[in-house]
């Protein structure tokens, strides 16, 4: 019997989770996406071309060059059993020689030990240090634990629109063009001319490759396939996509060669710029809907890129449509880790949210998540931007949005720990020998306002020199202005809202809590025998006693707790010091506050001492907005919801909710109800995005003890979806922990 889409779905699905597990024998545990990359061959190797006396590579040749190295490395990948082909492999970042980041497979490399001990000086990392140094910066970034966005990357929007209208053919016309046109920078177009004939050979090699299994394929619906893909390769090497089927291959290509640049995973509005092409198929009749969600289900099976579903435009009409359906419905077909935001309104389709809060009950793999589009858009124009630019911003990244091709907002590359800051403070104060809780607000706006000045700093030194160290010379592409003007993307935005994320939030607040509640209210304990049990880091029985008495003081989220008062104070003082800080940028920089901390809540943990809300020395902080597991006896989830929506710092960034349920909270017995209104709510009361996570307890805890019993089971980290199978058993504990604890 021939074979149906449906049986090349559950084939495709394992040979998915076999790559998976061979990816983590080549690399070891990565707390981090999955990215949709595939093993490397045994005898892939890449020797980069090193142009800086460190080890490392920069600017416009340096990146062009060792970009081409890798994408001509890349064998082709083409599966009979899918429609699209191409995938990737390997990072260019990871040749920089910074060893810490290095994937297993190199650090073990004896030819790239023996390349990366030949070079001179320090270990490189990806920021050009020689040229552009910031040794005065270095100090207050250690002190307050900042993650200074310093060599971050690709955290912005292409606009695909560019890509479709072209093609790469288009694309190398007009880098050509504007070469002649702007003639003192030939640098920069001869590096985009390089990468995209990179590209252009990179379809080159997947067109002999499918030509190469039509000679032995037997199989005739197969052969069909086979013949569709390589006419679509063969149409879109250089020509713009005109069918449904061309333009996601494109897609496939742009986000295989965009990760290996930049680690790029920011997608489109999936159900609105594929709806022209699905549109014109349907009518021609060369297209059906069972073809259409097998394609949007291999898409997703490529690279779990964000993409956004649903919302509604700048006169809040819905933009939910048929191909939204079954855009939901393909990712149920294909049941993997995989990062759709549905945005809601109240003018969306509650049919289609209802449908996508069905398929978190079905298939139990933390998707999609929800996005508030009027709180978000809201908040965005504060910044001084009509609605309308608003509504274009989508959710394209683990906490954050981008306008397409006209933002460059360094998202989630930039975080300040609180809990690091409140340390700093309490230490402060201590040695003043006068204590109170105001006066350590005092002394924690007077650091957070130094950790902000610092961090504005480095914020500059990034934008005005990020064009000679990480030209982003693929995003470029579909960037507006940059190939006309011949200006990285970095240079030439027509916004710059950088993020600045505090990270730790529960700890600080529930710190400031307890202090008040336990010292200064009830006086069961004094300032003095509080500082000795966090110097013993409660561990004498005496200290027990004390962290005892400290941790039971209502947290976070309990509800009109003083834990809650002082996370709105915190978060209203965040915001303040932020937006001040915003006022002194260069003209035309803005700095917009957000609560998140992304998947870094050991490390940040391991730089903070035991703190008074009875945490010890070097445990994980709080995840994002959320409250430190344990936060209330019942786990109510009304109560987290109102206490993060309290928190949301209102300039368009968010500040998740993170929910764990239990599936004893099924779609059988109102499940899908009091999720679609736990939603509503959290929006109605101010939330921007929410993360959720429904998971079986003992399947969970057996994948702990023995991850390859589960190698499918998927998590919602945070933003990112992830196999349990894949993160390291610190990182498992952690998800593991904050479940049992929260769980609804």
């Amino acid at each position: 019997m021939p074979l149906t889409y449906a049986d090349r779905l559950n084939v495709m699905r394992d040979t998915k989770i076999r790559h998976t597990l061979e990816k983590r024998t080549q690399n070891g545990y990565t707390d981090i996406d999955d990215f949709g990359t595939v093993p490397v061959p045994d005898d892939y190797r890449v020797l980069p071309w090193y142009n800086s006396e460190n080890g490392s590579f920069y600017g416009f040749d340096g990146m062009s060059e060792n970009f081409c190295l890798i994408l001509d490395a890349h064998p082709a990948y083409v599966d009979p059993m899918e429609m699209l082909c191409g995938r990737w492999r390997d990072m260019l970042v990871n040749y920089r020689g910074d060893v810490h980041y290095a994937p297993d497979r190199l650090k073990n490399d004896p030819m790239m030990q023996k390349l990366w001990a030949s070079a001179t000086g320090q270990w490189s990392k990806r920021w050009d240090e020689k040229r552009f140094p910031y040794d005065d910066l270095k100090p207050l970034q250690a002190k307050y634990n900042i993650q200074t966005g310093i060599d971050g990357d690709a955290h912005f929007a292409c606009d695909y629109r560019i890509g479709f209208e072209l093609g790469f053919g288009g694309l190398l016309e007009k880098v050509r063009k504007y070469r002649e046109i702007n003639s003192d920078k030939h640098d920069f177009y001869d590096a985009e001319e390089k990468c995209l004939l990179a590209i252009i050979r990179f379809v080159d090699k997947h067109i002999e490759k499918i030509k190469e299994l039509l000679i032995t394929e037997t199989r005739p619906e197969i052969r069909e396939s086979l013949e569709k893909m390589l006419k679509v390769n063969e149409k879109i090497r250089l020509g713009a996509p005109e069918s449904f089927h061309e333009a996601i291959q494109w897609s496939v290509y742009f986000n295989c060669v965009s990760r290996i640049y930049t680690r790029d995973g920011a997608g489109y509005q999936l159900d609105t710029l594929l709806l022209p092409y699905y549109e014109r198929d349907i009518k021609a009749g060369v297209l059906d809907d069972e073809t259409a969600k097998f394609l949007i289900a291999n898409l997703l099976l490529t690279d779990p890129h964000y993409y956004q579903l649903s919302g509604v435009d700048e006169n809040d009409n819905d933009l939910t449509n048929h191909l939204s359906y079954l855009i939901l419905d393909a990712a149920d077909s294909i049941n993997i880790a995989c990062n759709l935001t549905v945005r809601v309104h109240p003018n969306c389709d509650k049919a289609f949210m209802r449908r996508a809060v069905g398929y978190l009950f079905k298939n139990k793999n933390g998707w999609p998540r929800f996005a508030s589009d009027i709180n978000l858009c809201a908040g965005y124009m504060k910044n001084g931007v009509d609605k309308a630019t608003a509504r274009e911003r989508i959710a394209v990244g683990c906490n954050w949005c981008a306008i397409p091709g006209r933002e460059f907002p360094m998202n989630d590359t930039v975080k300040i720990n609180v809990a690091k800051v409140f340390e700093v403070a309490l230490d402060e104060m201590r040695g003043e020998g006068s204590c109170s809780t105001e006066r350590l607000l005092e002394l924690f706006e007077k650091h957070l306002t130094l950790a902000a000045e610092v961090t504005a700093k480095g914020i500059n030194l990034h934008l005005d020199h990020q064009w000679e160290v990480t030209p982003e010379l693929i995003m470029n592409l579909m960037f507006n202005g940059s190939i006309e003007k011949g200006l990285d993307a970095s240079q030439c935005a027509e916004l710059y809202t950088v993020g600045i994320d505090g990270a730790g939030l529960a700890v600080a607040a529930d710190s400031f809590g307890a202090l008040y509640d336990r010292v200064e209210v009830q006086k069961l304990l004094s300032w003095d025998e509080v500082f000795s049990a966090l110097d013993d880091n409660y561990t004498s029985s005496e200290n027990k006693r004390v962290q005892a008495i400290l941790s039971s003081a209502d947290r976070y989220c309990s509800g009109s707790s003083s834990a809650d008062k002082w996370a709105k104070r915190l978060t209203d003082l965040f915001v303040s010091v932020i937006r001040k800080e915003s006022s002194k940028m260069p003209e035309g920089r803005q700095l917009v506050p957000g609560w998140f901390s992304w998947a870094r809540t050991i490390e940040y943990g391991s730089n903070v001492g035991a703190t008074p809300n009875g945490r010890r020395a070097k445990e994980p902080i709080s995840h994002g907005a959320n409250p430190l597991p344990g936060f209330r006896r019942d786990g109510a989830v009304s109560a987290q919801s109102r206490g993060i929506a309290s928190v949301q710092c209102g300039y368009g960034n968010t500040a998740p909710l993170q929910l764990e349920f239990d599936p004893s909270i099924s779609a059988e017995n109102g499940g899908i109800e009091r999720v679609c209104e736990l939603i509503e709510a959290h929006f109605n009361e101010g939330g921007t995005l929410i993360n959720i996570n429904i998971l079986d307890t003992d399947k969970l805890m057996a994948a702990h003890k023995d991850p390859d019993l589960y190698p499918d089971l998927v998590v919602r980290v945070t933003g990112f979806t992830a196999y349990f199978a894949s993160l390291s058993p610190a990182f498992r504990q952690l998800v593991i922990d904050r479940f049992l604890s929260e769980k609804v």
